[in-house]
């Protein structure tokens, strides 16, 4: 197949040497990523009757992974990204079937369920960064658009089919036997990726694996983007972690609804969110991202307040649910140009030979505040779910703000290529 080397279609896109064969990979590894956020949580309500644990196995699933992504980032410069991924999958492959075993064995006590989720994170953020940082270094730039909207739709795609078919397998076959099955899809990911070629690149290196962590901590701090998406996005993702808790206590608690409810109300949000990523993934984004990233914030606030509604005791069954479809749709609607967005100024103001280091600590930062979130939300919905949802309210807001005065509108030199002392 031959394109044109500016045209910007999906097909020019498709022509890119292993594209096709990374994004099934990444596919498959991002369902069974979406399907373990709920099964994990559905898993432990069931099983444990905790939403303080549910939190807490949500954090510590996500949050020691955070913390060594200076280090992973590092390792992914140096070493290449595709091994690094390949472990990663096989890691998560071994920690869900682990956990599925024990509890089927009525050996799995709430230490151990939180000491192997937080063990597996530390290798989890070599494939979720290691991916990502692939497609600038393999995809021409004036397909980054394109990539980066096929990239939120790999989420999105995740978000339709992981949750309904995690909760529905939890209610089918219990908890136990729907993570093995997850661990197993991680494994088919892993070997999946067997054979695809590493691009080359000219990492800047130290030949210190602490030092290129640290001075990689330092080029992203220096860069005001990533610096700006970091304290905005990691603020939003409060919402999000909050989220993955109280949808499921409204469903499973307040409203006495089978668990297949939750997977579908979270797949609706994947729905519109698809159509948003397709829509405005044909923009130029050159100009627009600080548009494109603060206004979806601004308007996810209301829409995340309509959970006030469904909680409400006083409200319908019938009418809860259609509210709560209402702000998930929404909210999924709104991530579509704002993952674009993120995506690609973050691919466009980054130095090649930092991209790993600066994906690492990027996307780090920017998602510690769901793990966060989740950990608040589980002891805070247990005593009020209201206050739980006023957190996700505020949190939206506050990230719009930050997001407005941090990141800058215009590309500069300082802002691409940050500092490094």
């Amino acid at each position: 197949m031959s394109t044109s080397p500016t045209e910007r279609s999906y097909r020019a896109l498709f022509a890119v040497p292993s594209i096709r064969r990374i994004l099934v990979t990444m596919q498959i590894a991002r369902i069974a990523q979406a399907m373990v956020g709920v099964a994990i949580v559905l898993f432990t309500l069931i099983e444990f009757r905790s939403p303080e644990l549910a939190g807490l196995v949500t954090f510590t699933s996500i949050a020691p992974g955070l913390l060594v992504s200076p280090i992973a980032g590092a390792l992914l410069d140096r070493h290449g990204r595709v091994r690094l991924v390949i472990l990663g999958y096989f890691v998560a492959m071994g920690a869900l079937v682990l956990i599925g075993v024990l509890a089927l064995s009525d050996a799995l006590a709430p230490p151990l369920l939180v000491a192997i989720t937080a063990v597996s994170s530390l290798t989890g953020i070599f494939s979720v960064t290691g991916l990502r940082s692939l497609f600038p270094l393999i995809v021409p730039k004036h397909l980054w658009e394109r990539s980066s909207a096929l990239d939120s739709n790999g989420y999105v795609v995740a978000t339709i089919l992981g949750p309904p078919v995690a909760a529905a397998l939890v209610g089918i076959v219990g908890g136990p036997v729907t993570l093995i099955a997850i661990g197993l899809a991680y494994g088919a990911a892993a070997v999946a990726m067997i054979g695809i070629p590493d691009p080359r690149t000219d990492a800047a290196s130290t030949g210190r694996l602490l030092l290129d962590a640290w001075r990689g901590v330092v080029y992203a701090w220096g860069n005001r983007t990533i610096r700006g998406l970091g304290f905005s996005v990691s603020v939003l993702n409060l919402y999000a972690g909050m989220q993955a808790i109280v949808i499921p206590l409204i469903v499973l608690e307040r409203l006495a609804l089978p668990a297949w409810v939750v997977g579908l109300l979270f797949a609706l949000s994947g729905v519109t969110g698809m159509a948003s990523a397709f829509l405005f993934g044909r923009l130029d984004t050159r100009g627009r991202e600080w548009s494109m990233l603060v206004v979806p914030m601004v308007v996810t606030s209301p829409a995340v307040a309509l959970m006030f509604v469904a909680a409400d005791p006083g409200v319908g069954v019938a009418v809860a649910v259609a509210v709560l479809a209402i702000s998930l749709a929404v909210t999924g609607f709104l991530n579509g140009p704002l993952d674009i967005s993120l995506f690609t100024v973050r691919m466009r103001r980054t130095d090649p030979a930092w991209m790993g280091r600066a994906f690492a600590v990027s996307m780090a930062f920017n998602f510690s505040g769901y793990p966060i979130g989740a950990a608040v939300a589980g002891p805070l919905a247990a005593a009020s779910i209201e206050a739980a949802i006023a957190v996700g309210v505020i949190a939206c807001l506050v990230a719009a703000v930050l997001a407005a005065r941090m990141i800058p509108r215009q590309e500069s030199p300082a802002t691409a290529t940050g500092t490094v002392g």
